[in-house]
């Protein structure tokens, strides 16, 4: 039975409009540092980042009692509020065919490999809480007359854990959190963009003190970049992920998130070989992932060339109507490139198809108001000639529409409307789009309460590099609210939690000195290097060398080019073009330094005999692998295979001055055997030891 939905509930799903911000705290003093007067904030923790992790650390914090500020480059503006996710996956315990436990989930969670075995155990006992508290917090979570939450299956997902409250889920989740954060009085410091991590003490004793920003409110004639300190015992890191190092990427523009900032702090980062590419629409227009229901109704692809000549350019790759259509649809919840599947006349054969288009020079379209066109010498499209799994879940969802618009209005209408909002009306005009770059499973490496290599420094969300290889779709959603919790209830455990709300009456301001210093050092008027030469080199760099098809000796090039880049910044700084640049230069020398830092990465695993998995094939005139078009062998596409013992390490980077080190380390394996007893373990619970295991040396062995 088909229901139509009124245009006020799409509305108020896709409409959804963001709390306004209170009055910022004014700060405790003003301290003269690098010669200007620039105020000093104290808080016991400062979150970075106003996202779903970055507001749920905070709201956590408060209900236990720290004194905590966020402080956000744009609020409301990042991955999670803009373009994130519509699905969070859960533990889906209430049902038989869908149904779970926490130990299955934990496997699957970390499936692809190189991800710590308590990190995904952590995360799938956390999942249940945390959907429970953003129920509670009103999100709309969909329920079925019983009150089961419905579900459905995502990529790398074969139970069915996801659930979605339409496009806006992760938006919608901002907004109760943010609304919640507000009920508790949190202070909110806007416009504010991190720049520099400060620390005291050395070895393994030192420790974080709080950060520099650059505060567009606080500029002045006395402090003309706006350069704020925020003084801290703890910081939260949850600024998202490094959406400005590729060029082709459906992140927000301005997203840059945390790698950078914890290179330059001496932090140890872990997978940054792994990220996330997948079709979707632009940064230029609207970016958004064209995941689920936009493939699964089977619309018609195709490229135009510069002539305007429409080119039906998969029919060269598949040999049916019925494969095409089939894998088109499975792009659905296969969304990610995978390198394994473009053997076979996969779906990750369509991701390939569509990038040599896009390297051709051809803009590729998606037009919803028609079907597949036939491959040449083959039946034409019929619904009722798909493979098995796809005329099972059409059918299943009734989705026996004519044509993919009329499907697609069917199975999720808020689709439409999403793009609507943007001035494109997938109902009336083709949509283009192409492969790009998503989400980065790696970042800085932390144990099992979020704590990073530096003492007092916590990472959450994408900025942490909790994910492996893979990850189910909506994992990363759950992540971010399952560790923001484990994070405050680790900093409002600490004994020193009361004189980090209070603080001592002096404290050293020659970290902040120096790093003030060390900034404008970096600004050079006549420098040769420009903030957008630095955009332009590192992002097609990283979309051109370290995208989804790779080689040895095209990332070993690229990493010369990049440690040469940076090299060149530490020589001849940056160009600024006006005062008010200043923290976008911080930040595209950020994106620099990540460049390399990946690079590194990729380099050595290369290097270590380490095949194509995840989200790049690794190409090689000796790979054991080859796609098949319906013409024939894709030679130049011959890839490594995966070695299966890399699956059971993981890849650490740290900058040591100049330099970026390579470590190694195995998993941190779970005893799924090993039993909890109450009587035993309570009082671990009652006297606060859960909370005292080691943590995070920096070389990555626990400590």
């Amino acid at each position: 039975m088909s229901i139509d939905v009124p245009q006020s509930i799409l509305d108020a799903l896709t409409d959804v409009e963001m709390p306004k911000l209170g009055p910022e705290p004014s700060a405790g003093r003003m301290a003269r540092i690098g010669g200007f007067e620039v105020p000093v904030h104290r808080a016991g923790c400062v979150v970075v980042g106003s996202g779903a992790a970055g507001l749920r650390a905070a709201v956590e914090l408060a209900r236990r009692g720290v004194e905590v500020a966020i402080v956000s480059q744009s609020a409301w503006g990042g991955t999670s509020a803009c373009s994130g996710s519509d699905k969070q996956t859960l533990h889906t315990a209430n049902t038989a065919d869908q149904g779970d436990n926490y130990a299955a989930m934990a496997r699957a969670i970390r499936a692809g490999g190189a991800m710590d075995e308590d990190t995904a155990y952590v995360e799938a006992v956390g999942s249940a809480r945390a959907m429970a508290s953003l129920q509670y917090l009103g999100l709309p979570l969909p329920q079925d007359p019983l009150g089961g939450t419905l579900r459905y299956k995502t990529d790398h997902d074969e139970v069915g854990r996801a659930t979605s409250c339409g496009p806006r889920t992760s938006r919608l989740m901002v907004k109760v959190l943010a609304q919640e954060a507000m009920r508790l009085q949190v202070p909110f410091f806007n416009q504010t963009t991190a720049v520099r991590i400060l620390t005291t003490g050395a070895g393994a004793g030192r420790q974080v003190q709080g950060i520099v920003t650059i505060r567009t409110a606080q500029r002045s004639a006395e402090n003309p970049h706006g350069f704020a300190v925020f003084l801290c015992k703890t910081l939260v890191l949850a600024a998202g992920g490094p959406g400005e190092l590729f060029r082709d990427s459906v992140f927000p523009n301005g997203c840059f998130g945390s790698i950078g900032l914890a290179l330059e702090a001496g932090i140890s980062l872990v997978n940054l070989t792994e990220n996330q590419f997948g079709i979707g629409t632009r940064r230029e227009g609207f970016p958004w992932n064209l995941s689920g229901t936009y493939v699964q109704t089977i619309p018609h692809i195709y490229s135009v060339d510069a002539a305007g000549t429409e080119h039906h350019f998969l029919a060269q790759y598949f040999r049916t109507t019925q494969e095409l259509a089939s894998n088109v649809f499975r792009k659905g919840y296969q969304w990610p490139f995978h390198a394994s599947r473009m053997l076979d006349f996969g779906s990750s054969l369509v991701d390939l198809a569509i990038h040599r288009e896009t390297e051709a020079g051809r803009r590729v379209q998606m037009d919803f108001n028609r079907n597949p066109l036939g491959v040449p010498g083959d039946l034409p499209f019929d619904l009722a000639r798909l493979d098995s799994d796809v005329r099972s879940y059409l059918s299943n969802a009734g989705a026996d529409q004519a044509l993919p618009i009329d499907r697609l209005r069917h199975m999720n209408p808020l689709s439409i409307e999403l793009y609507r909002r943007y001035k494109v009306d997938i109902a009336a005009e083709p949509l283009e789009f192409a492969v790009n770059h998503q989400h980065m499973n790696g970042g800085i490496a932390v144990d099992v309460w979020g704590r990073s290599t530096l003492a007092g420094c916590y990472a959450i969300g994408e900025a942490a590099g909790t994910h492996g290889v893979t990850r189910p779709g909506g994992a990363a959603l759950n992540a971010g609210q399952v560790f923001g919790t484990r994070v405050a209830e680790h900093i409002g455990s600490l004994d020193a939690k009361t004189e980090a709300a209070g603080g001592a009456t002096h404290v050293d301001l020659a970290p902040a000195q120096q790093a003030v210093s060390q900034i404008l050092n970096l600004m050079q008027a006549d420098s040769p290097l420009s903030v957008q030469d630095l955009r332009d080199e590192v992002q097609a760099r990283m979309s051109d060398k370290a995208g989804i098809f790779c080689s040895p000796d095209t990332v070993a090039g690229a990493l010369n080019e990049a440690r040469a880049l940076n090299g060149k910044i530490r020589a001849l700084g940056i160009a600024a073009g006006r005062t008010g640049d200043l923290a976008r230069l911080v930040q595209r020398q950020h994106m620099a330094l990540a460049s390399e830092a990946v690079l590194t990465a990729l380099d050595h695993y290369i290097g270590a005999g380490g095949g194509s998995r995840g989200a790049r094939a690794i190409c090689d005139p000796a790979g054991e692998c080859i796609p098949h078009s319906a013409a024939g062998p894709l030679e130049q596409y011959r890839f490594r295979k995966e070695d299966p013992q890399h699956r059971a390490e993981q890849i650490l980077v740290r900058m040591e001055g100049a330099a970026m080190t390579i470590s190694t380390r195995p998993n941190r394996a779970l005893d799924e055997g090993a039993k909890p007893f109450f009587e035993r373990d309570w009082p671990q619970w009652l006297t606060g030891a859960i909370y005292d295991a080691a943590g995070l040396a920096a070389d990555g062995p626990a400590r």
